[in-house]
Order: C-alpha cells, then sequence, then structure tokens
C-alpha cells in the first residue's frame, strides 16, 4: 500500500522523500512498478473506488464505521479495519464541524411541568408511540433562526419541522401540528421534551391534551433525558450548518428542510436502526408487519 501511495502521489512529492518517510527503497519502488500490481492490491483500488462514491453519495458526512455497512449492504464482504486503513490512506474523512451550543430558557413554574414519563428509554417497537422534541438556533447573517423539530423514537425520522425568526410558542405547536397531519396517532402517545417554557406554555398543553397526548419532560440538569433529539441537532449542525454561510434566514429554512427531508429521513444510515435510513426502516416494518392480502380491510 506504501508504494500504490508513492505512485498515486509521485507528480505531488519528491520521490526521495515520501521513500524516506515511508520507509521503502527506491529499488523496491521501481521494482514494483515494473511488476504490477498484485490481485490484493487491483482489489484494494477497487474497494476504494466504492468507498469513495459511498462517501460522496453521504455528502461526505459518513466515517468508516457507516460505510463500511453500506458496502456490506451492497455485498462486499471486507473488515471494518481494511476500510478504514484505506479510507485514511486516501485521506477520506467524515466532513464535520463543532460549534457552540446555545439552549433555550426553562420555566420557572414547576407546577406545570410534566413528570419524566420517558425516563431515557429511547426504544418502542412500533411508530407513532414515543415522541421527542427541542429547539436548537441557527446563526444567519440576518440575525438567529429557530429550528423545532419533533422526532418519532421507532425510526428517529424527523416527523415534525418548523421554522422561524422569534422564540415563541407557535414555533413548537407548528411542529408538533406538522407531526399530526402527516401521522396517525393512537391512544397516549407520548411526548417527551426539555423544561422550556415554549413546552410549558397553555397553548401547547391546551393543543397536546386535545389529541390525548401524554406529555413528559426531563429532570432540571439532566441534558441525557433528551439524548435523541439533542443528537439531532447535533448530527444537523456538524454535518450541514457548520460547514454553510447562510445570508437570510430563507436560505437557511430551504437549505435545512432539505438537508432532513431529502438527506436525513431518506438516505443517511442511522447506527441505532441497523445502518438504515429512517424510511428504509419504517418500509420495512411495514411490509414485515402488514397482514396478508385477505385479511386487509377494505
Amino acid at each position: 500500500m506504501k508504494c500504490i501511495f508513492m505512485k498515486n502521489h509521485i507528480l505531488e512529492f519528491h520521490l526521495e522523500k515520501m521513500a524516506r518517510v515511508l520507509g521503502v527503497c527506491r529499488s523496491g519502488f521501481y521494482a514494483f512498478l515494473h511488476r504490477g500490481q498484485s490481485i490484493r492490491e487491483r482489489e484494494s483500488q477497487k474497494l476504494l473506488q466504492e468507498i469513495q462514491l459511498i462517501h460522496k453519495a453521504s455528502r461526505c458526512t459518513y466515517g468508516s464505521p457507516r460505510v463500511h455497512k453500506k458496502l456490506q449492504q451492497q455485498g462486499n464482504q471486507c473488515s471494518r479495519k481494511r476500510v478504514a486503513r484505506l479510507m485514511k490512506q486516501a485521506s477520506i474523512q467524515a466532513k464535520m464541524r463543532k460549534k457552540w451550543k446555545t439552549t433555550t430558557r426553562s420555566s420557572k413554574n414547576s407546577m406545570i411541568i410534566a413528570p419524566n414519563h420517558l425516563n431515557q428509554r429511547f426504544t418502542t417497537t412500533a411508530p407513532n408511540r414515543n415522541w421527542v422534541s427541542d429547539i436548537s438556533y441557527i446563526e444567519t447573517k440576518e440575525g438567529w433562526s429557530y429550528v423545532a423539530i419533533v422526532l418519532d423514537l421507532f425510526s428517529r425520522k424527523i416527523v415534525g419541522l418548523s421554522m422561524g425568526d422569534r422564540l415563541h410558542t407557535e414555533l413548537v405547536t407548528n411542529a408538533l401540528q406538522q407531526a399530526l397531519y402527516h401521522r396517525p396517532i393512537g391512544k397516549n402517545l407520548l411526548h417527551h421534551s426539555d423544561r422550556g417554557c415554549q413546552y410549558t406554555s397553555k397553548e401547547f398543553r391546551e393543543m397536546t391534551a386535545q389529541h390525548g397526548i401524554v406529555l413528559s419532560m426531563s429532570v432540571q440538569g439532566r441534558c441525557y433525558d433528551n439524548a435523541v433529539a439533542e443528537n439531532f441537532f447535533h448530527t444537523l449542525k456538524t454535518e450541514h450548518v457548520h460547514l454553510n454561510y447562510f445570508l437570510t434566514r430563507e436560505s437557511a429554512k430551504t437549505s435545512i428542510f432539505e438537508y432532513i427531508e431529502v438527506f436525513y429521513n431518506r438516505q443517511r444510515a442511522h447506527s441505532s436502526i441497523g445502518y438504515l435510513s429512517p424510511e428504509e426502516f419504517e418500509r420495512f416494518w411495514e411490509n414485515k408487519n402488514m397482514p396478508p392480502r385477505s385479511e386487509r380491510v377494505i
């Protein structure tokens, strides 16, 4: 692999320097050039091409674990260590950037704070049983833009999304309304959030009560109680927001909507659901649990 690297970068770096740094003698390198590549080396070159395609399709956000899973799904039975080694040699890595995070303001009225019914149980056996919600801030040249989401814990799919330039209760009610419009819910749907004043507002509590939704809220100072929603915003920001510069709130809104609806919900591999996308995971569940045609209600 060292000789392959030297061959691929011979026009960029001096041959003698590469040989010294990599510990390869020049005569051995020239012998490699004359004898051609081994079967293993040709396989590695082909595998690297497939890795590059997967990485590009992921918008350059996949590291070796997700790339390895995608290769396995395509029928390529290579080891994760080999994938990681090839990616490192080709300088292929997950594109992300970390940045400072702002948090919302909690309600001071303990009488309207719901118990923590979820209690960090982040898995469920069917869709539309447990939803989690959160708010975050997006910086634009025009000022802050605010994003509220509703996420289904079953598939990690974003089922409700709302964006605006003010941190009002309407932001979270719109996100929930969108989720309710697109998803059929049964009795005792659990909605978990932090203790932000938007979630403890009269308007939000009346809306959830009207639909029979049970409210659950995190314990004060325990961020892990809403870890899945927090993790989504970490992913959104490191993979997308912090890699872009938004001149206007409208451009941020369009870009974030496209990332969530086109990539996150339908394409991005999620480790918690077997490296499938939320859409794929729900479709797989529906096909598995769909009754035979003769038993379906017309």
